[in-house]
């Protein structure tokens, strides 16, 4: 069944730099096997830019996590018995 559109929906542009270990939880969930071309959004930011994400919805919020190969590597990485991510450091860009 395809989920109603919510206009109340709170919605976040997140860069992997910000990327919490609960979003990645959730990537990870919606895309186990990693996200395909179709899969991916493109949009123009205020600045013009054209931006390339992956969408994960929550009851409230609508994410749309950038995507890039930080991301791909992390998705790879993510440990889902922990919900940790294993030898890579966030914080690294």
């Amino acid at each position: 069944m395809k989920k109603k559109y919510n206009p109340n929906l709170k919605r976040v542009i997140v860069d992997f730099k910000k990327l919490t270990p609960e979003i990645l939880a959730l990537v990870v969930q919606k895309y186990p096997d990693g996200y395909s071309d179709s899969d991916v959004i493109q949009f123009r930011n205020a600045n013009y830019e054209l931006i390339e994400a992956i969408e994960i919805t929550t009851e409230d919020t609508k994410y749309l996590v950038k995507v890039s190969k930080r991301l791909v590597s992390a998705i790879k990485e993510f440990d889902t018995d922990n919900d940790t991510l294993t030898d890579m450091n966030i914080e690294d860009s």
